[in-house]
C-alpha cells in the first residue's frame, strides 16, 4: 500500500484529487493540508510515497516547503499556474497537473509514477527545488529551526555565506543554516537587491556601508551590520553596475 498527502489551500481541490484516487486502491490518502506548514508537519509524520501539491498557498509556498525536506517524497504539482517554469519542473517532478484538472490527464500522471515506482526511478525532487530558476523573485527565506519553520524577510538579511553544503544566513536575529546553494540563492532572489560579491558571499545593497580596497583586485564591503565582506573582482564589476558607478 502506498501513502499519499494531499497539500493544497483549496478544499474543493483536494476533494477533487481525493475523488481521482479512489479507483487506485494501492494508495491511501493518510492526510490532507491546507498549507505548506501542515504540510511539512504530515510529511515528517508520515512519510509518504507520493504528495499532490499546490504551488501558491498562505505561509509557505510548495516551494518552499519542498525546501525544508531532506528526502523529498515523489510530488505531482497541482496548480492554477502556468508560469512556474513548468518545463523544468515536467523534467524532474513525477508531473504538473494545471486546475481545472481533467480525470484523463489525472490518470495520465498516476500511470508514469507508478510505472516509476514499479521501475524504482526514485525522484529526486529536491535537486528540483534547489537547482531550478524561477519566474519570480522570493522576498524571504524559509529555513528550519530546531524543528520549526522559520521566514525570514529580505530586510533582516545581513548577508549570506557559502557553507559547504549549506549556506548561512546572517540576520539582525541571528545565523540560520539552510540546505541549498548560493548559486540557488543568487538566483532566486532580486539581483537589484541582493549581489553575489564573491563565490562564498551574496549581500544586500541596502547593507553596503562603502567599499575599500584590499589585495590585488579585490576590495572589502563593510556593512551596516559591522560585517567585512571579501569583494571579489567580478563582484566589484557588479557592484559598479547596480550603484551606477
Amino acid at each position: 500500500m502506498y501513502k499519499a498527502i494531499l497539500i493544497d489551500d483549496e478544499p474543493l481541490a483536494r476533494q477533487l484529487v481525493a475523488a481521482f484516487l479512489k479507483p487506485y486502491e494501492q494508495v491511501q490518502v493518510v492526510a490532507e493540508c491546507g498549507d505548506g506548514f501542515e504540510g511539512f508537519k504530515a510529511i515528517q509524520e508520515h512519510q509518504p510515497d507520493l504528495i499532490f501539491l499546490d504551488v501558491q498557498m498562505p505561509k509557505v509556498s510548495g516551494f518552499e516547503m519542498l525546501e525544508l525536506l531532506d528526502n523529498p517524497p515523489s510530488v505531482i504539482f497541482t496548480t492554477a499556474f502556468d508560469e512556474y517554469a513548468l518545463k523544468a519542473f515536467e523534467a524532474h517532478a513525477v508531473d504538473y497537473l494545471l486546475k481545472p484538472i481533467t480525470r484523463e490527464r489525472f490518470d495520465k500522471a498516476m500511470q508514469k509514477w507508478l510505472q516509476q515506482t514499479a521501475g524504482k526511478q526514485s525522484i529526486q525532487t529536491g535537486t528540483l527545488v534547489h537547482e531550478q530558476v524561477y519566474e519570480g523573485y522570493q522576498h524571504r527565506i524559509v529555513v528550519k529551526d530546531n524543528g520549526k519553520i522559520r521566514i525570514i524577510p529580505e530586510q533582516d538579511i545581513h548577508y549570506l555565506e557559502a557553507n559547504d553544503d549549506y549556506i548561512k544566513i546572517v540576520t539582525k536575529d541571528g545565523s540560520y543554516l539552510k540546505k541549498s546553494t548560493l548559486s540557488h540563492a543568487e538566483q532566486t532572489l532580486d539581483p537589484q537587491q541582493f549581489i553575489r560579491v564573491h563565490r562564498s558571499y551574496i549581500i544586500p545593497v541596502g547593507q553596503l556601508v562603502r567599499i575599500e580596497p584590499y589585495e590585488k583586485e579585490s576590495h572589502i564591503a563593510l556593512l551596516q551590520c559591522g560585517a567585512k565582506i571579501t569583494v571579489s573582482k567580478s563582484g566589484m564589476t557588479k557592484l559598479k553596475s547596480i550603484l551606477g558607478w
